[in-house]
């Protein structure tokens, strides 16, 4: 989308939202397929530092709900959020739902970033408590996971989702199942 189209749109949404309350929102994402077959020829570090990097595009949820990976190491990994109206619940506050993605996503990628090439995983579970409300005058907050343990089968994380000011909104805990990926394995330790 050139810059022009996207300020048609933005006076567009505007003169909508001013005539009739009527916001609009659009946007793009990448097809998916690209970014699991990048993902099926990296270790779980290196491809999310090539999201991260802009080198690999992110998975749609993440256009959907605005997230951003800022940064990533072994083992934690640190999302970008701004909280925004077409995240609300009808109550006026950020969406449980939305703040338990956030928390599952970076659980999920802290495990995903400790894993060796042909290793994959899925959530088997996770338990969110919210702290306190998260409205658009909340501001940026980030979601840090972290891998608290690693095992062969099973691996365990936690994550918060802070204010820039340090206040804890919401926290997480997740367990992952891990499993060999047919074909990703073998590649691996041909090299």
């Amino acid at each position: 989308m050139t810059n022009r189209q996207q300020e048609i749109r933005v006076n567009h949404s505007a003169a909508l939202s001013a005539e009739t309350g009527v916001r609009l929102r659009s946007y793009a994402w990448d097809d998916p397929t690209i970014a699991a077959n990048a993902a099926a020829t990296m270790s779980g570090l290196e491809f999310l530092r090539s999201v991260a990097e802009g080198a690999v595009p992110p998975p749609p949820l993440m256009k959907t709900l605005d997230v951003r990976l800022e940064s990533v190491e072994a083992g934690t990994v640190v999302f970008g959020f701004t909280p925004a109206e077409y995240h609300y619940n009808p109550i006026g506050s950020v969406h449980g739902g939305v703040s338990s993605s956030l928390l599952d996503s970076a659980a999920g990628c802290a495990v995903h970033s400790r894993l060796p090439l042909g290793t994959a995983y899925t959530s088997i579970d996770l338990s969110v408590r919210f702290l306190a409300p998260i409205r658009v005058d909340t501001g940026p907050v980030q979601c840090t996971g972290t891998v608290r343990h690693l095992g062969s089968r099973v691996a365990l994380a936690e994550a918060a989702l802070t204010s820039r000011s340090g206040k804890l909104l919401a926290t997480a805990t997740s367990s992952c199942l891990l499993f060999a990926v047919p074909g990703n394995r073998e590649r691996a330790e041909r090299g």
